[in-house]
């Protein structure tokens, strides 16, 4: 017997998807800042970027269990991949397109999307020993009186 499915379909998947992205963008997060010399109260809106892990929460905030579509254990989602896909493709080119114009964190977006910068460097040859050098140190450092004529 098959397991009963949440979201029956791929369609209702991506509806689903469309009313997170809704909520998160009708909701900002608001920044409180003291400005002036009085220090008055400003509320500032900052737009919250589309995450998987927050799909994945508003899910079970609405009764569904999102996850099991994107691990899709032992093939049962299989009929959902290509919705799927399309979610995460969605969900990252939103946070590249954000950090890319200075929106949000460009480091925070490149770890959490694998676009991290690798350089390699080898270095090659041998390290000489340290070898300590003489210094020449009179025995009387104090000052020599001046004998000038």
């Amino acid at each position: 017997m098959a397991k009963h499915k949440y979201i029956e379909t791929p369609e209702k998947m991506w509806e689903l998807f469309q009313a997170y992205k809704k909520e998160v963008k009708e909701n900002p997060r608001i920044k409180v800042e003291y400005v002036g010399r009085d220090g008055e109260t400003k509320h500032t809106p900052i737009e919250r970027p589309l995450t998987l892990d927050g799909f994945y929460t508003f899910g079970y905030d609405n009764g569904v269990t999102i996850h099991h579509y994107f691990d899709n254990p032992e093939g049962a989602y299989d009929d959902y991949r290509g919705i799927i896909s399309r979610i995460r493709k969605a969900v990252r080119a939103e946070q590249i397109d954000g950090a890319m114009v200075n929106h949000y964190n460009s480091n925070l977006t490149a770890r959490l999307n694998g676009l991290t910068e690798k350089s390699e460097t080898h270095v090659t040859g041998e390290i000489s020993p340290f070898k300590p050098f003489d210094i020449d140190v009179q025995e009387n450092n104090s000052p020599s009186e001046d004998k000038t004529p």
